[in-house]
């Protein structure tokens, strides 16, 4: 094994000394790949320093007031406009992808233009969902600054993304699957949903996550759509009720001047909850890559 590592450290070197530009274009990985992670780091350690002194148990209380600036109202608002969202946006961009894969015909002009359409609505910035929804959902329809504004809102800008990484994963499957489940006489429908999807559904559920890591960090959108109302939704119109997620929560305190310590506070738990998706969302397509 050493042997084999000394060679393979010979031959490089040997590569850099006949192309000097293959070792420029190595240090520049190298120094792009220290600075990135040391970044990564800093932020994570200045964001710890700062919010663990501050996180307190007041900040979980159920009822937030000037008091206890709790953020708990925010974090059930923020479970509550991912689960709505996602139930609007999985199963169109899901569905999507599975015509544009299994369906539409090679060189069709519909297919071209709904991944364009895509990928253009994928790089539109934040902020200008907000103010299309602010437009739409908040004043043409009439819902007002509300959580189902804010989550018709968000299902818009996390479509493309499921629906495009739901697209590569389907295609990522072999079409020896496809092939021998028509050999064994199932029918197109049958296919799709018994081999295809269950082979693409690790790629699938990595789009879903990430889409919900859009949600749970977005804050510009929501700020025009769902307005900055530090309560629980209640009653039976609970919809069109005005909520904060855990982001706008965060940028109110910040913004406000006076709850800095309680902004850094919240966003020590932000952090923790993109964590803990991030890992979920290995563990299960791990779980899933096995079955």
């Amino acid at each position: 094994m050493e042997s084999i590592n000394k060679l393979s450290y010979i031959q490089k070197l040997r590569t850099y000394k006949r192309d000097p530009r293959s070792l420029v274009l190595f240090l520049l990985v190298i120094v792009s790949t220290i600075l990135t992670i040391g970044l990564l780091l800093f932020l994570i350690g200045y964001i710890m320093i700062k919010g663990i002194p501050h996180i307190k148990p007041e900040l979980f209380q159920w009822e937030y007031n000037t008091l206890n600036v709790s953020l708990m109202p925010a974090l059930i608002n923020t479970v509550i406009m991912t689960l709505i969202s996602l139930l609007i946006a999985a199963p169109i961009g899901v569905f999507s992808a599975i015509y544009l894969v299994e369906y539409a015909k090679k060189g069709n002009k519909l297919v071209s233009i709904i991944r364009i359409t895509a990928e253009t609505l994928s790089g539109i910035p934040s902020i200008v969902y907000g103010l299309f929804g602010l437009l739409f959902f908040v004043t043409a329809l009439g819902w007002g600054m509300s959580l189902l504004a804010g989550a018709f809102t968000l299902s818009i800008m996390i479509l493309p993304l499921i629906m495009r990484t739901t697209e590569e994963a389907l295609k990522a499957v072999p079409n020896s699957y496809r092939e021998g489940s028509y050999g064994l006489g199932a029918g197109k429908l049958r296919t799709v949903f018994k081999i295809v999807l269950p082979s693409a559904m690790p790629g699938i559920l990595a789009g879903v996550i990430l889409g919900i890591g859009r949600i749970v960090g977005e804050s510009a959108a929501l700020i025009y759509t769902a307005g900055t109302v530090a309560e629980i939704p209640k009653g039976s119109d609970f919809l069109f009720d005005s909520t904060r997620t855990l982001s706008v929560h965060m940028y109110a305190l910040a913004s406000e001047g006076l709850y800095v310590n309680q902004s850094y506070a919240t966003a020590v738990i932000l952090l923790i909850i993109v964590v803990l998706i991030n890992y979920l969302s290995g563990f299960i397509s791990k779980k899933l890559s096995k079955v």
